[in-house]
């Protein structure tokens, strides 16, 4: 049996068992979809209200596409099994791409990788809006030099579906030489998604999921909350973990917390800001895209996690995209640090669904199994750092016996 059957044979059982730990444990992992996803489908089906339109969201307006579309389905199958079922597609789409004819050991080993992925992620990473992006993302990123405008426009809905893949539309723009192409792709699907909202009326909640952003306190999972979880576990004053019913989520709180909330957007924004000029500042000096794009992206998106107040579970599928373009361009390089994302992916797994009610009562093992993943976190946000500071520039060419660089194989500009 050849290479290429053998992964497909993993992809189907990955997503199998995957769903399966989606209605586990009383749906735990896919709680969104069963209840938020399935009531935003019918409140807009009915025409009772539609979200980011009659309504604020929290999300960019081109999230009710896949939530419309499983909606739709509610009458032949599940809106759990439904969403399932969707992604599972989604997903498979992007795999052919990535996979291919089975021949390129950099694209199987990204296979291989992003399946693992999803296993250790489990029902989380596939019962959110986000596993709706990754398969996106990973096509655009495929496609960047080949096929910019297509590249450029799968990005660009994945960012109106879920903010984060603005990042690899940054990294894109420095990285890739047709960088005008990738921002007038990105452009017209923005003017779409724009226009459908000003036409339906909703202008004034055009922007609103990014407000709801910037209010937002220092959720529990958030790497800068690491502090706050480990004053709680201890018995600090002041220092507790609460429940916020507006967001439905889970927020830690003491001493100077309203300070750290204040300054976290400030930093967010201007760590994204010196990660993105450092890359152009790569990019002028003549770094090559199979070099630079994957560890300017990595810097981009674990920038986006670690300076974040907010740190949902499902963000970490974000990760697996610069990955898996690293180990395509760049294979041997870009080993290690998957394997490393693979246990930071297992780690969040069992601290969401398995470990939360024990990290939500300060249980001092499950704490510390948090402050683990976080610290990992870190590191690999660290080391895409170095990689993206360690990126070669092409020989300047007044040196007449410089040889010229190479792409890895299948990889042209």
């Amino acid at each position: 049996m050849s290479r290429r059957s053998w992964v497909w044979i993993a992809f189907a059982l990955v997503h199998a068992v995957v769903i399966w730990l989606g209605f586990a444990g009383d749906h735990a992992a896919s709680w969104d979809v069963d209840q938020l996803y399935r009531w935003w489908a019918w409140r807009t089906w009915s025409g009772q209200a539609i979200p980011g339109i009659t309504e604020g969201w929290v999300y960019p307006i081109l999230a009710h596409l896949p939530i419309l579309l499983v909606g739709a389905l509610t009458s032949v199958v599940d809106f759990t099994l439904a969403w399932g079922l969707l992604v599972t597609a989604m997903d498979a789409v992007a795999f052919a791409v990535l996979v291919g004819r089975g021949r390129s050991r950099g694209r199987l080993a990204a296979a291989w990788f992003w399946l693992a992925a999803i296993l250790a992620l489990g029902g989380v990473g596939m019962f959110r809006l986000d596993a709706v992006t990754v398969p996106l993302a990973i096509l655009g990123s495929l496609w960047l030099v080949g096929r910019p405008w297509l590249a450029s426009a799968l990005l660009a809905v994945a960012t109106w579906i879920k903010v984060w893949p603005a990042a690899l539309l940054a990294a894109a723009v420095i990285a890739v030489r047709r960088r005008l192409v990738i921002v007038a792709g990105a452009a017209i699907v923005s003017a779409l998604a724009v226009g459908i909202v000003v036409a339906l009326g909703g202008a004034e909640h055009l922007f609103g999921f990014i407000g709801d952003q910037t209010t937002r306190g220092l959720q529990i999972e958030a790497p800068v909350s690491t502090v706050y979880m480990l004053m709680a576990a201890a018995g600090v004053p002041g220092a507790v973990v609460q429940y916020d019913e507006d967001l439905i989520t889970f927020q830690v709180s003491g001493p100077g917390v309203d300070g750290v909330v204040a300054v976290m957007t400030p930093v967010l924004m201007i760590g994204m800001l010196a990660i993105a000029a450092f890359g152009t500042v790569k990019a002028w000096r003549g770094a090559g895209f199979a070099a630079l794009f994957p560890a300017l992206a990595g810097a981009l998106v674990l920038g986006f996690i670690v300076l974040n107040k907010v740190g949902s579970p499902q963000y970490m599928t974000w990760v697996i995209v610069p990955l898996v373009a690293g180990l395509v361009l760049m294979r041997r390089d870009w080993r290690r640090p998957a394997m490393l994302a693979v246990l930071i992916l297992a780690l969040t797994q069992l601290i969401f669904p398995f470990f939360y009610d024990a990290i939500l009562t300060l249980v001092p093992a499950a704490v510390g199994l948090l402050v683990l993943r976080n610290v990992l976190l870190v590191a690999l946000f660290a080391w895409t750092l170095v990689r993206l500071a360690r990126v070669p520039l092409r020989p300047h060419r007044s040196v007449p016996d410089a040889p010229a660089p190479t792409a890895p194989r299948g990889v042209t500009e």
